[in-house]
This record gives structure tokens, C-alpha cells and sequence, in this order.
């Protein structure tokens, strides 16, 4: 399966329907026609009526492929960092609590372009990677007003350093070690995929 974010509602691409069709979920097969996926596209970047979508077809990395060419590709990679206190980071940017990230630069590795950006973002220069944690997918407008699909890449870090400098001249405002159960309790705005990223951690932490 694929969760892919198109404003802020999670679009669904499976082998087989993971949901039945309600008022708030909608399911569908695809038909193998581009021109059908680009109106469940439309339809959620102009409006929030459902919940999310699940849409479905048996050859799902065929499917995958075709939405991909709907788009163009930014990759981005970012990190999870921990402390000592097994504290994440989390930086604030433009009204929501957000990881790390940004896109890879020509050369780099996903690991390598996660590494700096977790290092020009924080502050932080002592930050040891803990290897691949997972990939979150979201859609937006780009400059042009083009459709752009963001995959980010996410590596697991840690680091002994405490004192943080969020990176201004990225819109950063905010950047502060905080407990995934203080997290979640406190319901902060958050992208949906950062909080599919943070819920996993959290579930991965369970003793």
C-alpha cells in the first residue's frame, strides 16, 4: 500500500479495497485510466468531503508508477532525532510542528542529504544515523502552480548535543526536544504524514 497526502487527505493506492465506500470514505477501482485518477486528484485538492481515499487495482507497483507520472518528484529526506532522554526534535515552520528535512541535493545520498539537513536546521553537528525508517509521500503546487509529489525518506538518528538554533531563513521558529507521549497528548497541529512518522516511532518504543 501507498499513503499518499494530497491536501492533507490521505489518498489510499492498494491491490485490493481497504475500506468500504461510506459518506466520508471513498473506494474505488482504478481503471487503468490516467484521466480517472487525475479527478480523484482535483477533487481532493479543492475540497475536503472525505476523510480519505482508497483507491485500488491489482498490479499496485503498475498503478503506483502512473500516479508518479501524474507528478513531478521532489525527493526529500529528513530525520527522527532522539536524545539522551529519548526526546524528539521537532522544529515549527509556517503554523505546524514538523521533522527536519528537505531535498536531496545532486550527488547525495538520501542518508547523507537527511544527515545535513537535520545539521543546517537544528543547529546540531554531532548527529549519528541510525539507519532507514520508513518514507512518507505528499502533494502540493509547486511555484509554477505544477503538481509536485514529495517522497521523503526518513532515517533514525541520535545525538548527545541538547542545545538547538533553528535555521531562521527557512521559516523556522522553533525548534525543541519533547517526549512522543507529551507529543500526542498536547494534540498539536501537525502534517499528516509527520504524525503517521511520529505514531510509528511511538509504536516502535513500546516496551
Amino acid at each position: 500500500m501507498y499513503k499518499i497526502y494530497i491536501n492533507q487527505t490521505p489518498m489510499l493506492l492498494s491491490e485490493e479495497p481497504l475500506y468500504k465506500s461510506d459518506e466520508r470514505r471513498l473506494v474505488a477501482r482504478y481503471t487503468g485510466s490516467p484521466k480517472t485518477m487525475l479527478h480523484y486528484i482535483d477533487m481532493l485538492e479543492k475540497g475536503t468531503a472525505f476523510e480519505l481515499v482508497n483507491l485500488y487495482h491489482p498490479d499496485l507497483e503498475r498503478f503506483f508508477r502512473e500516479f508518479c507520472d501524474l507528478y513531478r518528484i521532489i525527493e526529500a529526506a529528513g530525520g527522527i532525532v532522539y536524545n539522551a532522554r529519548n526526546e524528539v526534535l521537532l522544529i515549527h515552520r509556517l503554523g505546524y510542528w514538523d521533522l527536519p528535512k528537505g531535498k536531496i541535493d545532486a550527488g547525495e545520498s538520501p542518508e547523507q542529504a537527511a544527515l545535513r539537513e537535520v545539521r543546517e536546521e537544528t543547529g546540531l553537528r554531532e548527529v549519528v544515523s541510525e539507519g532507514f525508517a520508513g518514507t512518507s509521500y505528499h502533494c502540493y503546487r509547486d511555484r509554477d502552480k505544477r503538481r509536485a509529489l514529495k517522497p521523503s525518506h526518513w532515517f533514525r538518528m541520535h545525538t548527545r548535543e541538547e542545545k538547538l538554533h533553528p535555521q531562521t531563513e527557512e521559516n523556522i521558529e522553533q525548534a525543541v526536544w519533547m517526549s512522543l507521549n507529551a507529543f500526542f497528548e498536547q494534540g498539536l497541529e501537525v502534517y499528516g504524514s509527520i504524525r503517521d512518522i511520529l505514531e510509528a516511532e511511538s509504536k516502535r518504543t513500546i516496551i
